[in-house]
């Protein structure tokens, strides 16, 4: 797989996946298929795509199994890592999405809280950062989240957790955007608080808020000039404050 020699691993959003990322990248450029890269000393374990057997839903294969069937791409390659990364809140998210599909099967659309867990595990990102920061956020305030309040930035610390947008971000573009779940902040954005917090009521009235992440400070080195955000397609107006999600529990 040729995808994973165009990774820029000095990108920040990397910085927490680097060392794994690196040793895998190199084990594929060696040879190795994606799945046997990733195998770490615990679980989940990878194995080839294969070895989901036809008609079976992804998401009920890996619960009944403790294994993640991987592509020799980039999109799985990036699964993975966050699988090593996070697996308590990986494990929280299939846990979920088994249990809707045990519930109400496999239809033509997923229903809001498979579609939330799907969204936070494809687009979605954690952020700790200042409680003057959270507001403008939630707010859709940009002016003052990058530019009034950009000094607060050195304080905060956005982890990009989901693998789709991971795999976007390997040819950034200004419009790649997060869904930060709004929790006023994970402890340390650690892996076991998180999979506390994946509530699933909480979770299917989608609490999350975009966040084009290039225009994070010390992100993009375009985002220091004055017109960066303002490119209305990307950095969009605040909605009605009556339609902004809640934070979450705890």
């Amino acid at each position: 797989m040729a995808g994973t020699a165009a990774i820029d691993w000095t990108r920040p959003w990397l910085a927490p996946y680097r060392a794994q990322g690196e040793a895998a990248a190199s084990a594929i450029a060696q040879g190795l298929p994606v799945a046997r890269a990733l195998q770490g000393a615990g679980p989940p374990g990878f194995v080839p795509q294969h070895a989901l057997p036809a008609g079976r839903a992804y998401e009920a294969h890996v619960f009944a199994t403790g294994t993640v069937p991987t592509r020799d791409n980039l999109h799985d390659f990036f699964n993975g890592l966050v699988w090593r990364a996070f697996p308590r809140a990986k494990r929280r998210l299939n846990e979920l999405q088994a249990a809707e599909i045990e519930r109400a099967g496999v239809g033509a659309t997923r229903g809001p809280l498979r579609d939330a867990l799907t969204l936070f595990d494809e687009n979605g990102a954690l952020l700790e950062a200042p409680p003057e920061l959270w507001r403008a956020l939630a707010a859709r305030d940009w002016p003052a989240l990058f530019v009034a309040r950009r000094g607060l930035w050195e304080q905060a610390r956005l982890r990009v957790f989901g693998h789709a947008l991971l795999e976007k971000l390997v040819a950034p573009r200004k419009a790649a955007t997060a869904h930060v779940l709004l929790t006023e902040g994970i402890d340390g954005l650690d892996d076991e608080a998180l999979a506390r917090r994946l509530d699933p009521a909480w979770l299917a009235a989608k609490p999350f808020v975009p966040l084009p992440v290039l225009g994070v400070p010390g992100w993009w080195a375009g985002n220091e000039a004055p017109d960066f955000y303002a490119d209305a397609q990307v950095f969009r107006p605040a909605r009605p404050a009556a339609e902004s999600p809640a934070p979450g529990p705890g």
